[in-house]
């Protein structure tokens, strides 16, 4: 099973496919014109690509409840220090960082994105269930 998240792409993708497979752009630093990787979909094995999109939308612009917004760069010894930011109904908060990664680090990132997609696909089912229930309930 593959979770996925609603993209959130700004009108200027980087590129003609937006799509990109994180395994294919980490070894290298972000765009200068994206502020980071929005996770679209995060496979049940971490041998599979993490589907994402590029994000160039301002830096304040908050980001969409249950995306995963992920941002990399250059660090001493030569890997990236990585981190990943969650969009929350009012804020964004910082849901992991992983400093000093070198090569392909998307298996090391794999698990926290699997298991925060899966946990925001349930409870987003059990909240609408929650408002149905409560809407059935009212006279």
């Amino acid at each position: 099973m593959t979770h996925r998240a609603p993209a959130r792409l700004s009108a200027e993708a980087i590129g003609p496919d937006p799509y990109l497979a994180l395994n294919d752009q980490v070894r290298h630093p972000m765009p200068a014109s994206a502020r980071g990787a929005v996770v679209c979909s995060v496979p049940q094995q971490p041998t599979e690509p993490i589907r994402a999109v590029w994000d160039t939308a301002p830096q304040p612009e908050p980001i969409r409840p249950g995306a995963i917004l992920l941002t990399w760069h250059p660090c001493r010894g030569g890997g990236m220090d990585v981190t990943a930011r969650l969009g929350l109904a009012a804020t964004t908060v910082i849901l992991a960082t992983w400093p000093s990664l070198h090569g392909d680090w998307t298996p090391i990132v794999h698990p926290t994105l699997f298991e925060v997609t899966g946990l925001h696909a349930a409870l987003t089912v059990a909240t609408d269930a929650l408002h149905l229930a409560n809407h059935l309930a009212t006279p």
